[in-house]
């Protein structure tokens, strides 16, 4: 076997051990047995929500323990194949094995990723806020980039998104814009893009032509399911509503539509300014309800907050990466370490690289300076 495939069935069965682990595969097929005999009881649905709680671990088992045997035969009978092509000299048999075999090693890397997401709230819907920092149009252009590298990511990933409010910046870009990213793990994957962004090129704004940073900062919170009770008392917030228009033109519409919810307790403020008043006032509720319940996940996680560097409200001082475009094209995470000279790429939704490594330091429980090292 030449030396390129042997190197793909190493990492493919790397994947696989790792797809074992995180489901503990010794105790995978009994805990499928379980699943099924409680399925069999007839009290079952007695209780839907517990049995629709029921229902989803066990298809969530199911779907791992089929993913981890499919890949397993699939890589078992290209080996076969290679072997059989060596000894009778077909090489285009060789040739399609070897094919088969790189796709596979992109399908196991891929369910090696999504095995990482198992937090509590990894499988849910996401908010994603974007908001510009100091240096007015050089910033707010920064965060209309960043807007458009998330969105393009979502799309590429099959996600729905939808814009729930965008504050326009006065010469060019955004001062801020909040999204909602629907699809199966868009918190998981989103939830380690919180932190400051910073940018470094060539300012299109600047007649000199000069080198300029810019900064904007980046919030994901998971949006809250009917399964997670959060409790907002009335008397902690105030609900303003207000007159929203869109980017300007003769024929922009203004309405008295949009809505801001202030929380008392903590200072949180949403707002919501695409829809009716009612829609509007339902969507910043839940957006609020989600901040609440992203900071208790982040009390929870106080612990590897800390170990990672990461805790705390993101501050100028504390990002997370780098966006190189002069002198030279560089995308850097310092979180990880991890970088790509594809700038471009990674502007145009190119992060599943940035997010695994980030998602496997966060399994690994490194520090910045441990992941520097290795």
């Amino acid at each position: 076997m030449r030396a390129e495939a042997q190197n793909f069935v190493a990492e493919i069965e790397k994947s696989l051990e790792l797809l074992r682990q995180r489901m503990d595969w010794d105790m995978a097929q009994h805990r499928l047995e379980e699943f099924n005999a409680r399925v069999e009881d007839p009290d079952l649905w007695n209780d839907p929500e517990k049995a629709q709680a029921l229902m989803r671990d066990r298809q969530m088992l199911v779907d791992a323990i089929e993913t981890h045997d499919s890949i397993q035969r699939d890589l078992n009978d290209s080996v076969e194949l290679i072997e059989l092509g060596e000894m009778e000299d077909d090489q285009e048999v060789i040739a399609d094995a070897e094919a088969t075999l790189k796709a596979l090693r992109a399908k196991a890397a891929e369910k090696e990723l999504e095995a990482l997401l198992n937090g509590e709230a990894d499988s849910n819907d996401s908010f994603l806020e974007i908001n510009s920092g100091a240096g007015g149009t050089e910033s707010c252009d920064w965060a209309s980039m960043l807007a458009r590298m998330y969105v393009r990511w979502a799309e590429k990933k099959g996600y729905k998104v939808e814009l729930q409010a965008e504050s326009a910046g006065e010469e060019a870009g955004i001062k801020s814009a909040t999204y909602k990213i629907t699809g199966h793990n868009a918190y998981g994957w989103l939830k380690s893009e919180s932190g400051v962004h910073r940018l470094v090129r060539i300012s299109p704004y600047d007649s000199a032509a000069r080198r300029h940073t810019s900064f904007s900062s980046v919030w994901v919170y998971p949006v809250v399911d009917d399964n997670i009770e959060i409790e907002v008392n009335p008397a902690d917030i105030r609900i303003d509503t207000y007159r929203s228009s869109g980017a300007g033109g003769q024929h922009v519409n203004t309405t008295d539509s949009a809505v801001r919810i202030t929380h008392h307790p903590t200072g949180i403020v949403v707002t919501s300014s695409e829809k009716s008043q009612h829609q509007n006032r339902d969507i910043a509720m839940k957006a609020l309800k989600s901040r609440l319940y992203q900071m208790e996940l982040d009390k929870r996680n106080a612990a590897i907050n800390e170990a990672h560097e990461n805790k705390g409200d993101a501050g100028w001082g504390n990002q997370i990466r780098s966006y190189v475009l002069q002198p030279y094209q560089m995308v850097k995470d310092l979180r990880t370490g991890y970088e790509t000279s594809d700038s471009g790429g990674v502007l145009d939704g190119d992060l599943d690289g940035l997010m695994a490594a980030t998602l496997a330091l966060n399994v690994s429980g490194k520090s910045r300076a441990e992941a520097a090292a290795d």
